[in-house]
């Protein structure tokens, strides 16, 4: 939704012109120059461009796992998309009503690769840990894994407690 009654506020059509790639002024009034910063060698690296063949990888942080939680009357569910994660290459384990389920996702690299030209899908390492919102049993015949069709679904049976007891003022 554009103003129109305003200077000072881009207008739709200016906005649209931005990220489109359309006329290179707004109407957005400069008030002041911005700071001057100096380049500093950080600056100088990041500034820099990456050659074509060049891949920036990192080991720091292993990928993600997505997951759904939700809870039904008796039971909390945790499902993560799995594909292509064999039984052995996963590991879940609970502590303190802390969760974690991580792994390795092995098979994307081919040997007889020269170079690539697409890479969206993420192989290696991956873990994630999830405080459950509700507490829940942790003895073996109170959770159920099961690994099918490329989902991992975990199953808790939550905790009994008891309701709240009013107490009384005197």
């Amino acid at each position: 939704m554009a103003r129109t009654n305003s200077d000072d506020l881009l207008m739709e059509d200016d906005l649209a012109a931005a990220f489109l790639g359309g006329d290179e002024e707004l109407t957005a009034p400069v008030e002041a120059e911005e700071p001057v910063v100096e380049e500093t060698a950080v600056q100088e690296e990041i500034s820099e461009p990456v050659e074509e063949d060049e891949w920036v990888e990192t080991d720091e942080f292993p990928g993600q796992l997505a997951v759904d939680v939700y809870e039904t009357a008796d039971q909390l569910v945790v499902k993560a998309r799995t594909a292509g994660i064999s039984k052995s290459d996963l590991d879940v384990s609970i502590s303190d009503n802390i969760l974690t389920i991580s792994g390795v996702l092995s098979g994307g690299e081919d040997e007889q690769t020269t170079r690539w030209h697409i890479q969206e899908c993420y192989w290696g390492e991956f873990s994630r840990t999830i405080a459950l919102p509700v507490q829940v049993r942790e003895d073996e015949n109170s959770v159920k894994a099961e690994l099918k069709d490329g989902v991992l679904t975990i199953t808790f049976e939550k905790e009994k407690t008891e309701a709240p007891k009013k107490i009384a003022i005197q």
